[in-house]
């Protein structure tokens, strides 16, 4: 059972509530990002973007960088959006 304490306990479920629905968009987010650079990198170079840990010598380095630079910045920007996009929801 719940008591209204100067509307502290609604304020708690809607905090909670938000916290789940972000992390839920957050990680749809995140991976569609992946996909859209996945996608994205075949089309232009022909194959999948290298993995970070990938030991296989005929990868450069520097494609490898490139990938983790644009994967790790698109996913960053799709986290920011998704959180904020969560939030307004929550706040209606």
């Amino acid at each position: 059972m719940t008591h209204d304490l100067g509307g502290r306990v609604a304020d708690n479920d809607k905090s909670m509530v938000a916290k789940i629905v972000g992390m839920g968009v957050t990680l749809g987010a995140v991976w569609v990002a992946n996909k859209v650079v996945d996608t994205a990198w075949e089309k232009t170079k022909g194959h999948k973007p290298p993995a970070a840990d990938s030991t296989d010598e005929d990868i450069k380095f520097s494609e490898v960088a490139l990938a983790a630079v644009i994967t790790g910045a698109v996913v960053a920007l799709s986290r920011v959006l998704a959180t904020r996009g969560a939030a307004k929801l929550i706040a209606r």
